[in-house]
């Protein structure tokens, strides 16, 4: 029986699967680590931290496995964190994450003098907070020795495949969210590195998601007690990884990921660009492209609210009074904007609030406005999506939050179309452990192994009724942000 090995870096922890040949998930693990928020708006890891997550998981996924059954190992892992290599490959200094804030000057310069239109012409997108390349322009200017130190820069689950096999790699769905990838062409853009005041030499090689990188470095599968030869695919970033592993692959499907952040994904054969980028236009792990509605904060906005407000990891509890009878008719809103937001309004002033309290408005009410807050904003990236035409019938959900079926109700009457969860629930380590079987033969492309082992689990279908109750409460949350905008940057 030939195993394989699915790694999701995500923000909060690493969890690995060890998958057999059938698709089956026969063990799990999961580290978690530190995240660092040095001064407001900043977020920040240290990616030997990811890495020693990994070596401590693998060590537990194996134990008392057979070794010598191992084939290959796949990784998704978060976005955008820029990870910066000196000449001996050693980390300069902690990473900046995907939902560091800390770029606004650099966005503008990007968005505003280099212009929106030549961005999206070289890369197929505008800048963004969270993006790559304001994060180099960031540290040319505020640590110019750091700066002055790189040799390589990566992506974070491109340094634990560098460490695996110490190829410098990079696939193109992870690449494509840098904004330095030349995305319709899948090559390096040398404009905007120039830009960015790096040069390609500083880059990774690129490869399909599927592709294999190298194979395990010899010391490190000793270490293991992996066998001589295991395959490393390129991997994917987390959302084509969750993507494969909900078999949202090929033309026209779609995920909804209600994760740590939340993404509304649509996979597509063909290059395509959202005219006003409110979306990202990004390639695809199967080989071709996919259109991206990311906000930043999603699941982390009811694990804030219960943990930090309300101070209980009981989340069904919270939940239990929020009946029915009370979707679609709360007089409380919240601004899901924790960390500031990407899709479709691209502000990284923008934080959250609730709206429309009153002396009978309950701690339900509050929990119930946090889950409806996020399904509204959702939509917002939904809505961007339908203007250009595009027809969504439906859409896979995978993700922490899928797990609650309130949540879940909601969503599918905010959105108006049917939610699908399939059997595996592990979306990126999932999809990392199909691109491996891909990578080592056992299917001929990602579709074949979509086709093969991805089957669905349940449906949560709309509620006419309530579908349009929850119409007429997303016509008002519509209002909310643009009557605050102005307003959030004062508060900073």
């Amino acid at each position: 029986m030939k195993l394989f090995i699915g790694i999701d870096l995500g923000t909060s922890a690493v969890k690995l699967l060890l998958v057999d040949e059938t698709g089956e998930i026969r063990r799990e693990a999961t580290r978690e680590y530190p995240l660092a928020f040095p001064q407001p708006g900043w977020s920040e890891q240290k990616p030997e931290d990811w890495w020693d997550g990994v070596v401590s998981g693998l060590q537990e996924l194996l134990d008392g496995v057979d070794r010598s059954q191992v084939c290959g190992i796949g990784a998704g892992g978060q976005m955008h964190g820029l990870v910066a290599l000196d000449a001996q490959d050693a980390v300069i200094r902690p990473a900046i994450l995907w939902n560091d804030g800390r770029t606004g000057e650099e966005v503008d310069y990007l968005n505003n003098v280099v212009g929106r239109e030549k961005l999206s012409k070289l890369t197929a997108n505008i800048a963004f907070a969270g993006f790559t390349a304001p994060k180099l322009l960031w540290m040319r200017k505020n640590e110019p020795e750091n700066f002055a130190r790189i040799e390589k820069i990566m992506l974070p689950k491109d340094y634990i495949n560098y460490k695996l096999t110490g190829v410098h790699c990079c696939d193109y769905s992870d690449a494509s969210g840098m904004l330095l990838l030349d995305v319709e062409h899948k090559r390096w853009s040398k404009e905007m590195l120039e830009i960015c005041g790096v040069c390609e030499r500083q880059m990774p090689k690129l490869f399909e998601s599927f592709e294999v990188v190298g194979t395990v470095l010899p010391g490190i599968a000793a270490a293991l007690g992996l066998p001589e030869g295991v395959k490393v695919v390129a991997g994917a970033g987390d959302n084509a990884a969750a993507a494969v592993g909900t078999g949202v692959v090929g033309e026209g499907g779609c995920n909804l990921s209600l994760g740590t952040s939340g993404t509304l994904f649509i996979s597509s054969r063909r290059f395509g660009v959202d005219p006003n980028n409110a979306l990202h236009a990004f390639a695809h792990a199967d080989g071709g492209y996919h259109l991206m509605g990311c906000m930043l904060s999603a699941a982390s906005c009811n694990k804030w609210f219960c943990e930090e407000i309300l101070k209980t990891s009981d989340y069904p509890a919270e939940q239990a009074p929020i009946t029915k009878e009370k979707l679609g008719r709360n007089h409380v809103f919240f601004l899901p904007y924790l960390m500031g937001e990407r899709s479709p309004i691209n502000d990284v002033d923008a934080r959250g609030c609730f709206v429309g309290m009153s002396m009978d408005s309950s701690r339900a009410d509050l929990t119930q406005a946090v889950l409806e807050g996020v399904a509204f904003a959702i939509r917002d990236s939904l809505e961007v999506a339908r203007s250009l035409g595009l027809d969504i019938p439906r859409t896979k959900l995978c993700g922490g939050g899928a797990k609650s079926p309130l949540w879940r109700t909601i969503i599918a009457n905010v959105l108006g179309i049917p939610l699908e969860m399939v059997k595996t629930e592990q979306g990126p380590g999932y999809g990392g452990a199909m691109l491996a079987m891909v990578g080592c033969g056992l299917f001929e492309s990602v579709q074949a192994a979509s086709d093969a082992l991805v089957e669905l689990a349940s449906v949560t279908e709309p509620d006419p009724e309530l579908t349009a109750r929850y119409e007429l409460q997303y016509q008002k949350f519509r209002k909310i942000y643009p009557a605050m905008k102005s307003i959030f940057p004062e508060l900073q």
